[in-house]
């Protein structure tokens, strides 16, 4: 599959690795790509740079990995490019980073899922990869017995299901959440945030009852 990563900093750079190495074409994207050379070697002969624009456009998958304040713009700067991607969001509003975005999104009690639906609104979205430590995901990824549980929300079933393989290509377990507004029991300060749970573990915190993906 080919996947575009805007935002290759810890865990755009991370997940971007990890999918490369699973087979995917990956293209990291900067407004200098050529400052990607390092990561691009890391990643191995699957991955290449290039600008956000040729990322997006090249990609059946678009994982966006930036501050959360800048989403935004992004939604706004990108929307034509990004109309119809699957797209997986991994950002988390910081009030002292993100400053009035990230405190209004924190005190509405909406969750993440709902603001970046609104920022991104022509995307087929999934909120992921964003409550787990990047150095966890690094140490942890492909561990024998129960892996980390990287919770998913989204409301496009299909979309849903392509984050979950890539999660499963990574070398972790995808817990299917629910909708987009369920993107909030797994944001910030909750009890499966950076909490380093395994897949059976995040869903007995969520209560949530489903089989575990590659054995269904």
């Amino acid at each position: 599959m080919k996947v575009g990563i805007v935002g290759s900093g810890k865990i755009g750079g991370l997940v971007g690795r990890l999918l490369a190495r699973a087979g995917h074409a990956v293209v990291f994207s900067s407004r200098h790509p050529q400052s990607l050379a390092e990561l691009v070697e890391q990643a191995g002969p699957n991955a290449s740079a290039g600008t956000i624009e040729e990322a997006i456009v090249s990609a059946e998958v678009v994982l966006i990995s930036i501050p959360y304040a800048a989403v935004q713009t992004l939604g706004r700067d990108y929307k034509t490019q990004l109309a119809s991607k699957i797209v997986i969001e991994t950002g988390n509003p910081y009030p002292e980073r993100d400053g009035a975005i990230g405190t209004e999104v924190r005190a509405s009690g909406l969750g993440t899922g709902i603001w970046s639906a609104r920022w991104l609104p022509e995307v087929r979205l999934v909120r992921g990869f964003n409550s787990v430590w990047d150095k966890t995901l690094e140490r942890e990824a492909h561990r024998s017995g129960p892996r980390i549980g990287i919770p998913l929300a989204a409301d496009d079933a299909q979309a849903m299901e392509v984050a979950a393989r890539l999660v499963l290509d990574c070398g972790f377990d995808p817990v299917i959440v629910g909708p987009l507004a369920r993107a909030k029991d797994f944001d910030v300060g909750t009890r499966v945030y950076d909490s380093n749970l395994s897949g059976p573990d995040v869903r007995k915190v969520l209560g949530i009852h489903e089989p575990k993906w590659g054995q269904i």
